[in-house]
């Protein structure tokens, strides 16, 4: 088990967000974390980045084990310098007056204590470019300048310059066109199969999301209410009603 998280609360001033959740991800598996708007998947994801506050909810209680270890006090930039967890946030968050190779360059800025860096990070970077031609084409062009797709995939792109084996992602598919959206899960894949990459998705698009994934948890005003494999998560009757548009039977 390479992620567990144990009856976490985390809350915003007086307001709880999150009532005591508790899941796991495994080495090599791709989870999803899917619920509505609102419902807390945020919260869950900023606490397992241990962004400082504001950007993320206190922790009120609870644990959060990586890979057995307690990581609640852990500083958000010794899990990207250990190599841990890398967050794709919501919104992309790219430098827009840096060119694409520059943002890939400063996001690899971590792994330069490593021996050979530079061919570590142009291996890397050399990655970004398969998966994402586009991005190859682009690479002197600054942030800004980039389709919400093209930095969506430049998004990914930075997470894996870090070397991270466990890659997290909050509403990848927002704002994508279907096409840049399947793209973009496509590229997901590859990474787990190909590199073994661990990923943590959490999403609002459940249709798209439990196709994805192997496992999903869904999350409902802050409390874990289902779980278990995509394919059967899509089948249950109460899921299909309330996140896949369908009908219970």
């Amino acid at each position: 088990m390479l992620l567990e998280v144990q009856n976490l609360r985390v809350a915003y001033g007086n307001i709880e967000a999150l009532h005591g959740i508790s899941f796991t991800v495994d080495r090599g598996e791709i989870v999803t974390l899917i619920g509505a708007n609102g419902a807390g998947k945020t919260s869950a994801l900023y606490a397992l980045a241990r962004l400082p506050r504001p950007e993320a909810p206190l922790v009120t209680g609870g644990d959060i084990l990586y890979d057995g270890q307690s990581i609640l006090k852990t500083e958000p930039h010794a899990l990207i310098q250990n190599r841990m967890l890398a967050l794709v946030p919501e919104g992309r968050h790219i430098f827009g007056n840096l060119t694409v190779e520059e943002n890939l360059k400063i996001a690899g800025f971590p792994r330069l204590k490593e021996a050979n860096h530079a061919a570590v990070l142009a291996e890397t970077a050399g990655l970004v470019y398969e998966l994402f031609p586009r991005l190859y084409e682009r690479r002197k062009q600054r942030g800004e300048l980039l389709s919400g797709g093209e930095q969506q995939m430049l998004a990914l792109g930075r997470a894996l310059m870090t070397g991270s084996d466990f890659i997290m992602l909050d509403e990848p598919s927002m704002g994508l066109a279907p096409k840049l959206m399947y793209e973009m899960f496509r590229a997901l894949k590859q990474l787990n199969y190909e590199k073994q990459i661990t990923i943590f998705v959490v999403e609002q698009n459940a249709r798209v999301a439990l196709e994805f994934a192997n496992r999903g948890y869904v999350l409902r005003s802050g409390k874990i209410i289902e779980s278990g494999n995509s394919k059967d998560l899509a089948r249950d009757p109460e899921v299909k009603r309330a996140y896949l548009g369908g009908q219970g039977t």
